[in-house]
Order: C-alpha cells, then sequence, then structure tokens
C-alpha cells in the first residue's frame, strides 16, 4: 500500500482560526456552482463530497444579505430572511458530516448587483452605473443606508450562525460593495466613508466588529480582501493601499483570505494565461503584517509546490476553487500517497463558463461534477456491473479514454482500440497551441487509471473496420472516433454552404499543411481554436488577420473569463483583427468579406485561408453498423462540442449501461394554494 509522502505532512497539520480549528491546510475557498438558493440539495450534495475527499474547510459560494443586492439571472444563496436557515443548513451538516469546517460568503454586490428579480435600486458609495448588466444606475448610500447595511450584515451573520458555520465571511474582493468603499476609483465620498484611506476602509472596519459582535465567540470572522485591482496606481495596489489596509486590520479578522481583483478573470485566470501559484507576488507581503492564518489561491495541483508555500512563509491554507472542483478527494489522495491519482484541474475554465452562463457547475476533468445530487454520481465510486460481458472501445480521445475507463471500473472486460499509436485524439493537438499544454492531464490521468485496471486492455494502431468489430463479438461497441473540422464555411453565424476549395482547416494545419502568406484566419466558432491558432501562427513569423462575423475574438470565451486576455495578446502579437465580417469567397490571393450588419463588402490579401466554423463527427464507422445491436456512439463523434461535453457524454453513457435513463432529478419547491391572501 501506498503512503504519503513525509514532504507533505505540513499539509495535514491542524490550523487555529480562532475559536475554531481546521483539521488540515486544504481550503476550499468560495466559488460559485449554478445551484444557489433555488437547489439547495445540489448544492449541499456537492460541498458534501468535497469534505469527504479530505478538504479541512470547505466554504459555499456568495450568500446575499439583502434583496439589494441580487445577481439574478446567475445562482446565488441568500440570507434574507429566517426563512433560509433550514436550506442552508443542509450544507452546514453534509461538511460537518465529514469533519470538516463550514464556511459562508456573506456578500453584497454593491454596484455589481442589477437587481433584475427584485427590482430594487442598486446601492454603492456613489451614483454610478452598474457594473454588468442592465443600463441602470445605482444610487449613493446615505446615512441610513449605512447603518441598515450594517444590520443587513449582522442579521445575516445570526442567520449563519443558526444554520450551523463555523467561518463567517466579510467579503472584500471582486469590487463587491465593501471593496468598491476601498478603492478610490468608486469612491469621492466627502464624508467619514470617504477621502482618506482611514475613511475608506471605515466600513470594512465596521463589518468586522458587527460580524464579531452578532456572532460571539463560537464562529471565526473570515475576511476576504483584493489586495491588488490590476488598475495601477489610481486603484488599490499590494505595494501601495492595498498593504496599508491589512495593515490597519491586522488583527481583527480570525482569517485572511487575500487575492487580486479587478474582474473575476483575474482570480481565476485560466492556466492559457497563467501558470500555478501566479497569485504569490501579490499576497507574499500579508503573513508578515499579521498573526493570523492566511489562505490565498493560484490553481495549485502540485503537492510539492503546495507544502513549499506553507514551509516558506507565503500561506498558511491551500486555498483552492478550481482544483476542488476538478477532484474533491485531491486531500485524501496525498495523505494515502496515491499522488498520480490526482485528476488535476487543467485551468481550462469550462467550471466559470458554466456560472457565466447562469447553469449548474461542470468540469472537464470531472463529469461528475454538479451530478452529486440531481443524478447520484460520486467522482471516486461506481456500481459495479451484474453481468459478466465485454465492451470494445474505438477510439482512444478523451471520449474514448473516459469510456474504457468507466466501463472497467465497473468491471467489464473491456478492449480500447486507437487507431494511432498515441493516446489522446484531439487532445494531442489542441495541447500543442500556446498555453494549452496542461491539458494533455485530461489524457495522461486517465491513462494512468486504465493501467491500474487488469480487466482493460489497451490496443494501439489498431484501426477498426465495420467487420472487424462484427468479428470482435463484443457484447457492446462505443463508437467514440471524434470529429472533423468542415471545410464549407458553415458556423455559428454562417449557416449558409459556401465553397472554398482553396481552404484549409484546423486539421490540415495540424498536419503539417504548408501556409504560405498572409494568412487569414475565419473564426465562425468562436471558442479558443481561432485565437489560439492565430497566435501560434504569429509567433512562428506568419503575417496573420483574423476575421470574426463577431464584434470580438473569440467571443465564447468571454464565459470562460479569458476573451479580454485573448484579444489583447492578439493586439500586442500584431494580430490583425477584422470583427464584424462575414466571409463570402476566396479568391487567388485575397478573399471577400461583407460587413455582418451593412453587408458592406471589402477585400483582404490572402494567401492561405483556414477555416474554423463547425464541425461533423466522423462516424462512418458508426453508421456502417447499421442497426447491429449494442452499438452506441459517445463524445464528438455523437455530437460535437466541448472536450467537457465528450467526457460527460461517454461518462454519461458508461455510468447509465444497464440501469434506466431516468431524467435528472430537479428540486421543485411545495406547490400551495393559489388562493391565498395577499402579502
Amino acid at each position: 500500500m501506498p503512503s504519503m509522502d513525509p514532504h507533505h505532512a505540513i499539509l495535514f497539520e491542524p490550523v487555529r482560526i480562532g475559536p475554531v480549528t481546521a483539521p488540515n491546510r486544504f481550503y476550499q475557498t468560495p466559488h460559485a456552482t449554478g445551484f444557489g438558493w433555488q437547489r439547495p440539495q445540489s448544492g449541499a450534495a456537492l460541498r458534501g463530497v468535497k469534505a469527504e475527499g479530505g478538504w479541512g474547510v470547505v466554504c459555499t459560494e456568495y450568500c446575499s444579505i439583502h434583496p439589494t443586492s441580487d445577481d439574478s439571472p446567475h445562482a446565488f444563496l441568500t440570507l434574507w430572511d429566517d426563512g433560509d436557515i433550514a436550506p442552508l443548513a443542509l450544507t452546514a451538516e453534509a461538511i460537518h458530516a465529514h469533519g470538516a469546517l463550514a464556511g459562508i460568503e456573506l456578500w453584497h454586490g454593491g454596484a455589481h448587483a442589477s437587481n433584475r428579480m427584485t427590482r430594487l435600486p442598486g446601492i454603492a458609495p456613489e451614483v454610478q452605473p452598474a457594473l454588468f448588466h442592465l443600463p441602470t444606475t445605482a444610487r449613493a448610500m446615505d446615512r441610513a443606508d449605512m447603518a441598515a447595511f450594517r444590520g443587513w450584515q449582522r442579521d445575516a451573520a445570526r442567520r449563519a450562525k443558526q444554520a450551523g458555520f463555523d467561518i463567517l465571511y466579510v467579503y472584500a474582493g471582486h469590487d463587491y460593495l465593501p471593496f468598491q468603499f476601498l478603492s478610490r476609483r468608486t469612491n469621492d465620498r466627502g464624508d467619514a466613508y470617504g477621502g482618506s484611506l482611514e475613511n475608506r476602509s471605515r466600513l470594512l472596519r465596521e463589518m468586522l466588529e458587527d460580524t464579531r459582535d452578532a456572532v460571539g465567540d463560537t464562529c471565526a470572522v473570515a475576511i476576504r480582501l483584493a489586495v491588488d485591482e490590476l488598475h495601477g496606481p489610481q486603484g488599490i495596489t499590494s505595494d501601495g493601499e492595498g498593504r496599508e489596509v491589512v495593515e490597519m486590520l491586522a488583527e481583527l479578522p480570525d482569517l485572511w483570505d487575500v487575492n487580486i481583483a479587478g474582474a473575476l478573470g483575474n482570480d481565476s485566470k485560466s492556466a492559457r494565461f497563467s501558470e500555478e501559484g501566479f497569485q504569490e507576488g501579490y499576497i507574499r507581503f500579508v503573513k508578515g503584517l499579521t498573526t493570523k492564518p492566511v489562505v490565498s489561491v493560484g490553481r495549485f495541483t502540485s503537492p510539492d509546490a503546495m507544502a513549499q508555500r506553507v514551509r516558506s512563509g507565503v500561506q498558511d491554507f491551500i486555498g483552492a476553487a478550481r482544483p476542488s472542483i476538478a477532484d474533491p478527494f485531491l486531500p485524501l489522495k496525498i495523505r494515502e500517497g496515491r499522488t498520480d491519482e490526482i485528476r488535476e484541474c487543467i485551468g481550462c475554465n469550462i467550471c466559470r463558463a458554466a456560472n457565466n452562463e447562469g447553469v449548474g457547475l461542470r468540469c472537464t476533468q470531472n463529469p461528475t461534477m454538479g451530478e452529486e445530487w440531481r443524478r447520484g454520481w460520486h467522482p471516486e465510486r461506481i456500481a459495479f456491473y451484474q453481468k459478466r460481458e465485454t465492451a470494445l472501445v474505438i477510439g482512444a480521445g478523451p471520449a474514448g479514454l473516459e469510456a474504457a475507463l468507466t466501463l472497467g471500473r465497473r468491471g467489464l472486460e473491456v478492449a480500447l482500440a486507437e487507431a494511432g499509436r498515441e493516446l489522446g485524439g484531439r487532445v494531442l493537438r489542441e495541447a500543442r497551441l500556446p498555453g494549452l499544454s496542461t491539458w494533455m492531464r485530461l489524457r495522461d490521468w486517465r491513462v494512468t487509471m486504465l493501467d491500474k485496471l487488469p480487466n482493460v486492455e489497451i490496443f494501439r494502431e489498431s484501426p477498426m473496420s465495420a467487420n472487424d468489430i462484427e468479428d470482435f463479438g463484443a457484447d457492446h461497441a462505443v463508437i467514440a472516433t471524434g470529429s472533423r473540422w468542415r471545410r464549407d464555411g458553415v458556423g455559428v453565424l454562417g449557416l449558409s454552404r459556401g465553397e472554398f476549395p482553396l481552404a484549409l482547416t484546423p486539421d490540415d494545419v495540424f498536419a503539417g499543411a504548408v501556409l504560405t502568406g498572409p494568412v487569414v484566419i475565419y473564426d465562425d466558432e468562436h471558442y479558443f481554436m481561432g485565437g489560439a491558432l492565430a497566435e501560434k501562427l504569429r509567433r512562428a513569423g506568419h503575417e496573420v488577420t483574423l476575421v470574426t462575423p463577431q464584434a470580438t475574438a473569440s467571443s465564447w470565451t468571454a464565459y470562460t473569463d479569458e476573451q479580454g486576455f485573448v484579444q489583447a495578446r492578439l493586439l500586442d502579437l500584431g494580430v490583425r483583427l477584422e470583427l464584424s465580417q462575414m466571409l463570402l469567397a476566396q479568391e487567388e490571393g485575397l478573399a471577400r468579406l461583407a460587413c455582418a450588419y451593412t453587408g458592406r463588402a471589402k477585400e483582404i490579401a490572402c494567401a492561405t485561408l483556414i477555416l474554423v466554423t463547425g464541425r461533423l463527427p466522423e462516424d462512418h464507422l458508426f453508421k456502417a453498423l447499421g442497426d447491429l445491436p449494442g452499438i452506441v456512439r459517445v463524445g464528438d463523434c455523437l455530437a460535437p462540442s466541448s472536450i467537457a461535453d465528450a467526457i460527460h457524454s461517454a461518462h454519461r453513457y458508461a455510468r447509465l449501461l444497464g440501469e434506466p435513463d431516468l431524467p435528472p432529478r430537479r428540486e421543485m419547491p411545495p406547490l400551495r394554494s393559489l388562493h391565498r391572501s395577499p402579502p
């Protein structure tokens, strides 16, 4: 049996947080789930799995303290009245059931909240436009508002304590209301809450004191502070006012949770634009200014890096959101010496996309994330298949690897046939794009786990025909042959087929096609491929123009919090952007475009045209098998999509094999009579 590496033992030391003690240094920081107050059982089950996996502290997502902080349509928790206590108690109980501490993020968004559900006017330090969503304005808080706000914080803290939470947050991160008071960019008040930094931090100090008064000495009071908002000297900086705030309030909270702010994408920056532990340079100073424990994040996936952060005095807790989503059992695997089994976060931010789209949490690496309650899925346990049957999986891309692994874990005898020498399918190509090397972890983890299963055999360089599959005689045949990029220009906005006989696709580029300049990439898919391919070719010395019918480059990456970084990088590299332009035709030496709004035509120089539009399933093998029983398609072969969807598709098939395919459970409020007295 493996045992824990002694270098990692420091991660399992208990740490005191005011009146409570965390059993170890693994701290799941607040992160959204997409469940919110509408789906308390889903949220409780998700957090409970984290605690079961060994996280010593497990926190909720943002929990609104008042109806003036409404983030609809995005899902958020509420502590608006005593009726919210019981639903939130489900989460605290699920966390406590496994010996972890339960933390709750008490939240007011200020100008971040446009209150589309409650329709109440927003509040802020000063009159200002709402920061997101509607073209509305937040009003400036007066003295009565300040007193009311402090009361809301106290009431929410009292309710959180009653619900069973151990750690209560005063939340001054991500440009939320307390931070709006701190920053000169959003606070030019002339009263006791504006002007000097001491005045601008007054509300934060009062919130800490009020929260402490409300809960007494049984709950810990934590603060999350963005020590740098990445707006330069006109804002909070880690070597300026961010440092001074920590000095002012150093001993008031029981714990400091520190990060960077500005847009949410700065804090949860994808692997494409950041390294593991990338926030250290901003937050390193904090421990030198306080005796209280410090937690910070940075997409930590390496146990050695985690232990080093603690030993070097950077932080006391390893904060994590995304790594705890990719592998809720990360701490337990380190404790048991199974670090090779950690399902490492790849930093793709598909989890952030789910929140930004207003749907339940999903993860590329972990297909069970978000399915704990509604489908009863567990990341480490799966029902054994009751029959002695065999399965043949054709294609070792993400979906094929996931299907083989899940079927193998269920006890079937599995053969995995891959036409090429290397396993990984599309990941082998996409991980070669700039910043996406971490995506290879998808392949590596699954191959590692497959190698541990004696009932799975992998056959490389083994292309399969329909006759081969029939002759193999498996009880189940899973076709996971992936997809190919379209050559007809059909994409998200350009739905009419065109003729582009000279055009290439990303498949051609990855296969080594010779490119001559200037290169034009037409992106009507809008995820990562168009922008990443433009970056790759520009770095290789090509003159590159990215054309898209959208108003921004790689527009869908706004959901993964990457779009601004993508466009800035392309511009910095000298990639020419032709925005809001539809592709009409390719002719010798040029491409003809038309404005997506006016239809006005133009021509640009083009020696090589690369179409990044839609994809078609590679399903010829499936079709050749006709109605042969036991044949299924999974992943891109079924419906080309993200890798997250491909893996989920394969996992769902394999987990449900032999089980009824029932709709996922939904949390529905109890029905009440329509004949009610007016409120």
